[in-house]
């Protein structure tokens, strides 16, 4: 196992413990109504999704309870064996399969163009080549299906920062910065714009690209206490909901979301 792989298995209790935060229950509930909306287009009948570094299945298990098969891939074995239990214990676990694999290195059963829905979800601001990692997982993808990418919005750095830390030198200088730093996972991350990969998309044959935004006023709301009322939670999921797609806040908004489609080459 490399040591990318180890620094996400020995963070697990502190993602699970963010994933049940109301910031975490946002980003996939937002993600899966993006989705939904879009995936309708391919028709009736199960999809066969590929969720590329899935980690524990929070996007699959949503994706699967609706009916489609999924395949996570990811590289860190305890987050593939907590997706695997996440699974059975919400009775899919015969719509979800774990491989354990490199996004670069997948294995030939995935390569071959079979896909109708491809997730590349947060994985991009790992990657020091964008380009080369977006050329990877489109390549899974068959003519017409589609691609969901989702990253840390770079245009949001300087505001969090501002917002969250009270640092403002701070926040000036990340205005011309493409980098940070997550404590959870001890890496430092490359911060990309709608903009830059919505053009590494299109030269890459992916286009008809929808920009949604994630967590568009979540993180710039201080009072975290609040945000675990469930009347609060409720009534910020719905803004949230209704913010998604609208300009210009997802420009804003902490992760960027695009929805596109596969072209014909």
């Amino acid at each position: 196992m490399s040591e990318a792989a180890a620094k996400f298995d020995r963070a697990m209790d502190v993602w699970k413990e963010w994933q049940e935060a109301p910031w975490g229950r946002l980003r996939y509930a937002v993600a899966e109504a993006n989705l939904v909306r879009h995936a309708e287009a391919l028709g009736d009948g199960p999809l066969r999704v590929l969720d590329l570094a899935g980690g524990d299945g929070g996007d699959a298990v949503r994706l699967a309870a609706r009916g489609h098969h999924v395949t996570i891939v990811d590289h860190a074995p305890a987050m593939l064996a907590a997706a695997a239990e996440r699974a059975g214990a919400a009775g899919l676990a015969e719509r979800i399969d774990c491989v354990e694999a490199d996004v670069h290195r997948l294995p030939a059963g995935l390569t071959g163009g079979g896909f109708d829905v491809v997730l590349c979800h947060n994985l991009v601001q790992y990657a020091d080549d964008a380009r080369g990692t977006l050329a990877a997982a489109l390549a899974p993808l068959r003519a017409g299906g589609l691609f969901s990418l989702m990253a840390i919005n770079r245009h949001s750095q300087p505001l969090t920062v501002a917002v969250r830390e009270l640092d403002l030198p701070a926040a000036a200088a990340a205005l011309d910065s493409d980098r940070a730093a997550t404590h959870m996972f001890g890496s430092t991350l490359v911060l990309h714009t709608a903009e830059e990969l919505t053009g590494h998309l299109a030269g890459l044959g992916c286009g008809d690209v929808s920009h949604y935004g994630i967590r568009t006023v979540c993180d710039y709301l201080t009072d975290d206490a609040r945000k675990h009322e469930p009347a609060f939670y409720a009534d910020l999921e719905r803004l949230e909901l209704a913010l998604t797609g609208r300009h210009p806040y997802m420009h804003t908004a902490r992760l960027l979301q695009l929805i596109g489609r596969k072209h014909d080459r």
